[in-house]
């Protein structure tokens, strides 16, 4: 048992450098979509939206390279084991590297699939494969940052993954301004920034941890290929993969049933979707504390900071959420005007403002359980819980928009929400006291 104290500042210390970091990612959207903006042509703006969707696909699949890595690592740093830190970021970058690969040699696959599946049109889909088929030469660093990324935050190293994370954004940001727009090579030259920007980020990754690694024993290569071990992060990126795409699900038909109601409708909805995404890089924040300092306290067999981090991170998150519904209520409609200039769209939304002003809140619990679980590695509960809100939330989707229309749409995607953290948090006592109970 390493005992120690879970404090306020241990618990922002991890969520603040995170939150700024996640708060990087939309900043490089926007900059890329300003960038290909400048050439005065739809049909690249098109392609690049849709080759962005490609990616959010493939890169989801893998987001466990992420979350697992944390979740172990942080066990492991609980325990003061840096040799199993250290086999368990080798494990990591070795999937990292093989599953990058494979994904380059199924690019043309995926491209083409992306393209039957959105079936853009002629000028969109050429935009489209110029963009996927540049960057998706970069999956294996993508992945191999997933990795890097994991075992920085398993360390409880915040401030280390954001200076990452502002590296890997803003590598991407200079050179997809620098190839993209002055160099003129307009699509093509912002997938090469991201791919630069991703290849700079892993680099200075590896320094780091190589001239970390050397200043102490170097890990058995026979540890490292631990196959209990191995097996034991493949099934927990299993199940990480199978609940990252059953959200997915949910927003996806929340999007589809929200273009059911007409077009107004739908701008009016992705128009207040921008709150929560907002929202959800505070609250995402916050549960990446709860991977760590939960994961570190199971690792040091240390039920009170385990007691203690859920509930700090619990009162943060929902002190973040209610902060976040006010700022929403007060300047929802300035933001809404801001981001749309439709004066049908803004009056459209207004209706539902007061649903994704308070959507944050709603989800608290569910972004906070994530993080305790995922820490825990309790995957297999976190993927069962996520179909059983899942197929609560198919029941709530079809039963209320019947009824209510989009105020039902909103309402089921509130019961999401609220039955995946609910449901989390039922059995958290359980699963606290087998744990801790020997």
């Amino acid at each position: 048992m390493r005992p120690f104290e879970v404090t306020n500042r241990l618990v922002l210390g991890i969520a603040l450098p995170m939150t700024f970091a996640y708060l990087t990612t939309p900043l490089l959207g926007i900059v890329d979509t300003a960038i290909i903006g400048q050439f005065g042509d739809a049909a690249l703006l098109g392609g690049l939206a849709a080759g962005a969707i490609v990616f959010d696909v493939v890169f989801t699949t893998f987001n466990f390279l992420r979350a697992g890595t944390t979740g172990l690592v942080a066990q492991a740093f609980g325990r003061d084991d840096t040799l199993e830190e250290q086999a368990v970021l080798l494990r990591a970058l070795l999937i990292a590297i093989v599953a990058g690969f494979v994904i380059v040699l199924l690019g043309p696959f995926i491209n083409a699939g992306g393209i039957l599946f959105i079936d853009p049109e002629p000028r969109v889909a050429e935009a489209m494969n110029a963009y996927v088929s540049v960057r998706i030469l970069g999956a294996p660093l993508t992945l191999i940052n997933y990795a890097i990324l994991g075992y920085v935050l398993g360390r409880g190293e915040g401030l280390l993954g954001l200076l990452l994370q502002i590296l890997l954004n803003g590598a991407n940001i200079a050179l997809s301004v620098l190839l993209g727009l002055y160099l003129g090579w307009g699509i093509a030259g912002v997938a090469w920034g991201t791919l630069g920007g991703e290849a700079l980020s892993a680099l200075v990754g590896f320094a780091i941890l190589v001239r970390r690694f050397r200043q102490g024993p170097g890990v058995a290569r026979s540890r490292v290929f631990d196959l209990p071990e191995i097996m034991r992060m493949v099934a927990m990126n299993r199940d990480i993969m199978i609940r990252s795409f059953s959200l997915l699900a949910v927003f996806a038909l929340f999007t589809r049933e929200g273009a059911q109601f007409g077009t107004l409708t739908l701008a009016a909805n992705a128009v207040l979707m921008n709150f929560f995404l907002i929202s959800s890089y505070f609250l995402d924040g916050l549960a990446t504390a709860a991977e760590q300092l939960a994961g570190r306290a199971v690792g040091a067999h240390y039920e009170p900071a385990f007691r203690r981090s859920v509930r700090l991170t619990g009162l943060w998150g929902f002190g973040v959420a209610l902060l976040m519904a006010g700022f929403f209520l007060l300047f929802g409609s300035d933001l809404v005007s801001l981001i749309a200039r439709s004066p049908e769209v803004q009056a459209a939304a207004g209706i539902y403002l007061p649903w994704a002003a308070f959507i944050s809140v709603a989800g608290v619990l569910a972004f906070q359980m994530d993080g305790v679980f995922i820490g825990a590695t309790w995957s297999r509960d976190m993927r069962n819980m996520m179909l059983v809100s899942l197929a609560i939330y198919l029941v709530a989707l079809y039963s209320l928009t019947a009824v209510f229309g989009n105020h039902g749409l909103w309402a089921a995607l509130y019961v999401s929400l609220v039955a995946r953290g609910m449901s989390l948090a039922s059995i958290l006592p359980r699963r606290t006291r087998q744990v801790f109970a020997s």
